[in-house]
């Protein structure tokens, strides 16, 4: 079995930065994407970035997000800056290992962790 636990979350205000972590253990395991994916409440989960060997983000992240992962470590990460209110979520960390995966489509991914709560302040 595989688990993926996230860190990172928290309060921040407008403008401001975090880092999210998400470590994969368990079984031997070689994720071919790793992304973060985001909710709140009333409304599906959304894509935020995910990696491969090329970084993808959503529109709505691009120049403020940065996604990467150390292979070593089985780990991605997400540095956000010049967060938003509407930034605030719920963030998953999800991981496959297959090629076939939909980079960002949230019911393509086999693996997911219990979430990180991210919340900024105006």
């Amino acid at each position: 079995q595989v688990q993926l636990a996230e860190s990172g979350g928290g309060l921040v205000q407008t403008g401001g930065s975090l880092r999210l972590s998400c470590a994969a253990s368990g079984r031997t395991f070689s994720p071919y994407a790793m992304g973060w994916f985001r909710q709140t409440p009333g409304k599906e989960r959304e894509f935020v970035a995910a990696i491969t060997w090329t970084t993808y983000y959503a529109d709505s992240v691009k120049g403020r997000f940065t996604i990467s992962r150390d292979r070593a470590k089985n780990s991605v990460y997400l540095q956000m800056n010049s967060l938003k209110p509407e930034d605030t979520a719920l963030y998953y960390c999800a991981a496959d290992d297959r090629r076939s995966v939909v980079i960002d489509t949230s019911g393509s991914y086999a693996y997911w962790g219990q979430g990180t709560q991210v919340t900024v302040s105006s």
